[in-house]
Formats: C-alpha cells, sequence, structure tokens
C-alpha cells in the first residue's frame, strides 16, 4: 500500500459556468481568425517607422498588430536614453493609436476602457483598448516595441482610417486606411472552433 494510497476523494462541486463577455472587452475565445496580412506604414520616415503588420479578424471585431522602431542619429547618450524610455511607453502620454470610421465615428486607445464607466453594458462603439502582447527592445543604436489593439465592433461598412501619433518619438500625426471589403473577405475566413 502505497502513503498515498488512503486520501479522500476530493468533494465534488457544481460546474462553473463560462462567464460571458462583452464583445468590446477583446476577441472571443473560441475562434480562430481570418488573417489580413496588411504590411502597411502608418508612418514612415528616416529616422522612425510605424507600421501595421498585420488584422486578426473575428466575427466581432479585429485585432491590430503594430510595431514601431526609431533609429538613432545623432542623439547625445541621455537624449537616446530618453528615446528608449519614450518608445516602451503606453500609449496616452507617448504614442496615441486611434481610428476613424467611414461614417464619422472614432475611438483613441486611452483610459478610460469601457470597464471603467458604471454602464459598461450598454455601450455601442466602436471601442479602442490595447491588449496583452507586445514588448520591445532597445540598443545603442535602434528602439522597437509593438502592442495590439482590439476595434469593436468589426467596421466592414466603408473603409477605416488607422491614425498614430507620437510627437516625443518625432511622428507628427498619420494615418494608413484599411479597406472594409479587405476586412470582410478576411471574416469568411473566421472558424469556430466548435462548428465541427
Amino acid at each position: 500500500m502505497s502513503f498515498f494510497d488512503d486520501l479522500p476523494e476530493p468533494p465534488s462541486r457544481p460546474r462553473q459556468p463560462q462567464p460571458i463577455r462583452p464583445g468590446w472587452f477583446g476577441p472571443p475565445s473560441d475562434e480562430l481568425p481570418g488573417i489580413l496580412p496588411v504590411g502597411g506604414f502608418v508612418y514612415r520616415s528616416t529616422s522612425a517607422v510605424v507600421a501595421v503588420k498585420m488584422v486578426e479578424v473575428y466575427s466581432t471585431g479585429c485585432l491590430f498588430d503594430v510595431t514601431w522602431s526609431v533609429r538613432r542619429a545623432d542623439e547625445s547618450d541621455q537624449e537616446w536614453r530618453d528615446v528608449a524610455e519614450q518608445s516602451f511607453s503606453r500609449p496616452g502620454p507617448g504614442m496615441m493609436f486611434g481610428v476613424s470610421l467611414a461614417d464619422g465615428r472614432k475611438a483613441i486607445a486611452a483610459h478610460p476602457t469601457p470597464s471603467m464607466l458604471e454602464d459598461s453594458e450598454d455601450v455601442s462603439g466602436p471601442v479602442l483598448t490595447r491588449r496583452g502582447g507586445g514588448g520591445g527592445s532597445a540598443g545603442d543604436e535602434q528602439v522597437e516595441g509593438s502592442a495590439q489593439f482590439w476595434l469593436w465592433p468589426l467596421p466592414v461598412e466603408g473603409d477605416t482610417r488607422i491614425v498614430a501619433k507620437w510627437e516625443e518619438l518625432g511622428v507628427p500625426e498619420s494615418s494608413l486606411v484599411l479597406s472594409g471589403a479587405r476586412l470582410a473577405d478576411a471574416l469568411g475566413s473566421v472558424q469556430n472552433y466548435w462548428d465541427v
């Protein structure tokens, strides 16, 4: 007989239902997204780049994969350290990121998020939030970083303009137009995990 053979069975507990998350909270947890390989520059100069690498399209919204890079010019060591510190800051005091929809509505990735509001159940959108993922690196010649932004609901009626601005790093307000027709095409590739 083993030392552990006479352990009592743990008590059974009732199964907990999966919590229902509102669409603006993030991508559905049971979908394989359609992929739109954008590969477009929001801004590009000899010293700084902001680009959208790809868009993951879900039935309820889309996830932008954004990257940025700054190349050192003639900055002093202290100025370059300041640039490196700025490049890792969250949107808000650092990079401003937003979208403008074809119907004139816009959303900016900043606080407060709908979850911070009292009536978060009645959110009509559009909502743009920064999601997990991303990171960055810095060296003596270049700093780079990345982040993901969730846009809800999915804008398939007309084009969506992606807008970025990062004054501290020399990035003026710049934009990239994303076709609603291309988003709609990618929506056709979304697969639900359990539709078998």
